[in-house]
């Protein structure tokens, strides 16, 4: 059955039923950031920020379906069932997240990997982003926690936030997340700060959590309006449209100084723009996947491969960087002596970077498939005694 069918706008709120093409989109997402981690210097493009900024939108949008879906469901007991309410988001969030992330911590520290050991602290508490923000310093093999503390912090306050403000606010409350987000970007902006501080930290990131907030929002009690937005396509290329001018624009206009000598051409395109026009990807490219794609679409989302890759797409987010990052990966890293002990024997493996990519993202697989059937899957299962 298509779980992604279009409901009228007279039908009942729906179950929150498992909505089938979103495991395409983890998946289109954690390539971006695949790609580009592996890729970086032959593709000039800022694709693994759109596959964060993405991922972003679509936590926006599920949470905000759970939460307001849970707020309805427990509205008439005492207190409006508030502990309740956030008991079980926590629990569930908990099960789901906690596990796999503090192993790695252990395991990484147990094998003194540099960055784990010296910031432990600030990993164990979700403060990555944080840490590079005050220290005006990346984190090398961790830098990529960043956006898992982004979201674990923004479920800190909004859980509360959407209980307390009225149903008809909540448009109003993600119109505001989304313009202080933009207004943030552009105060550190004009304020010089270094860029990466409004890439990491999570107010500077609400631009994308609002625009998913917005389409729950919709898809739960404006249904109608839901489907006459997204069910347009062109939509979608509109927005992947005004992504590539404000890459391109980038490029073109000139850039500004870093006051800490921080590398690459930034300026206002890129330090308040592009987060706003990757969100606006997501925002059209998940609401119509809610709704169902048809065609070429539907195969891309649908498929075994595409299905299974966002199944596991967390763990595949989570260990990557490990494996490589065509950044901070050093020629002394086991990922890449072990590759040069296998062209040492087939030489012919140097002839296309194509061979060592699929090296990387073999075992990436690998790993994630790992965490998923021994870790993660078990220990989601128990997220069935906690239902909404």
């Amino acid at each position: 059955m298509q779980t992604n069918a279009p409901t009228t706008a007279t039908t009942a709120r729906p179950a929150l039923y498992h909505l089938r093409q979103l495991d395409g989109v983890r998946f289109l997402a954690v390539a971006l950031v695949l790609f580009d981690h592996w890729m970086a210097g032959r593709v000039d493009l800022p694709l693994g920020a759109l596959g964060v900024t993405i991922f972003f939108v679509l936590s926006g949008f599920l949470i905000t379906r759970i939460l307001l879906s849970s707020k309805d469901k427990l509205k008439d007991r005492p207190n409006g069932g508030l502990g309740k309410y956030l008991k079980i988001f926590y629990i569930r969030r908990t099960i789901r997240i906690f596990p796999v992330y503090y192993l790695v911590l252990v395991v990484l520290y147990a094998l003194n990997e540099p960055p784990v050991r010296k910031t432990f602290g600030w990993l164990a508490l979700y403060a990555t982003n944080l840490y590079m923000a005050y220290y005006s310093v990346w984190m090398g093999t961790v830098d990529h926690l960043w956006s898992l503390a982004v979201e674990e912090q923004f479920y800190l306050f909004f859980p509360l936030l959407l209980f307390l403000v009225p149903r008809r606010w909540v448009p109003a409350t993600a119109i505001l997340m989304i313009v202080g987000a933009i207004a943030l970007r552009y105060v550190l902006y004009r304020a010089r700060a270094p860029w990466f501080i409004g890439y990491v930290t999570m107010p500077a990131c609400l631009d994308s959590f609002g625009l998913g907030t917005i389409m729950a929002f919709w898809w739960l009690y404006q249904r109608e309006r839901f489907q006459q937005v997204f069910q347009n396509t062109g939509w979608i290329w509109l927005s992947i449209g005004l992504f590539i001018a404000v890459v391109m624009l980038t490029k073109i206009v000139p850039a500004v100084p870093d006051l800490q000598g921080w590398q690459g051409h930034h300026n206002i395109m890129s330090d308040v723009w592009e987060r706003l026009a990757a969100s606006l990807i997501g925002f059209f490219l998940i609401g119509r996947a809610v709704l169902g794609f048809g065609g070429p679409m539907k195969w891309i989302l649908e498929n075994p491969v595409s299905q299974y890759m966002g199944k596991i797409s967390y763990g595949l987010y989570l260990y990557h960087n490990f494996v490589f990052n065509v950044y901070h990966t050093p020629p002394t890293h086991f990922t890449l002596r072990a590759w040069r002990r296998i062209t040492d024997v087939v030489p012919l493996l140097n002839s296309s970077y194509i061979f060592p990519f699929m090296f990387y993202l073999s075992l990436t697989l690998l790993l994630a498939t790992l965490s998923w059937f021994l870790i993660e899957k078990p220990i989601n299962n128990l997220k069935d005694r906690f239902s909404y």
